[in-house]
């Protein structure tokens, strides 16, 4: 029998800052947020808290699209998987950073501002570059501005 492995994480949660966009030396877009999560508890009649911080990357189109919609204090569903990176830093030190690489993401925070609320974007919804098939894209009114659609 075949052995399986998974590598899925669902978050919900809120932006601690507006997403920070860079583009690689091949032109691709990257999106690095961070949400945040909240968790509570009651021990021995006392209620806890407890918030744990993501490291949230985004790619290509999704990215520029996280880049445009996000803004600190939105909550957010995020959807991808788990990775660990490795360097060694200036000092020698080899240094560990975990991240979730996402490939769906849905705003949960009302309408405001022009962002719609509960409108799901993945990586899946876009034609990417060399692979055209000719389908249209259809985003439900979301405004994607002077976005490079040639990504």
């Amino acid at each position: 029998m075949a052995s399986r492995n998974l590598n899925k994480v669902i978050l919900i949660g809120n932006l601690t800052r507006d997403p920070e966009m860079r583009y690689t030396p091949q032109g691709n877009a990257v999106a690095s947020f961070v949400v945040a999560t909240n968790r509570e508890w009651v021990t021995q009649g006392e209620k806890k808290q407890s918030v744990d911080f993501h490291n949230i990357v985004a790619w290509n189109k999704l990215a520029e699209i996280c880049g445009q919609l996000l803004k600190k204090g939105i909550k957010v569903y995020v959807e991808g998987r788990l990775q660990t990176r490795d360097w060694t830093g200036d000092d020698g030190k080899k240094r560990y950073k975990t991240e979730v690489i996402i490939d769906d993401m849905i705003i949960l925070s009302p309408k405001k501002d022009g962002v719609e609320g509960e409108e799901e974007v993945t990586e899946e919804d876009f034609v990417t570059g060399g692979d055209a098939s000719g389908e249209e894209i259809n985003l439900d009114d979301i405004d994607l501005g002077d976005l490079d659609s040639s990504n």
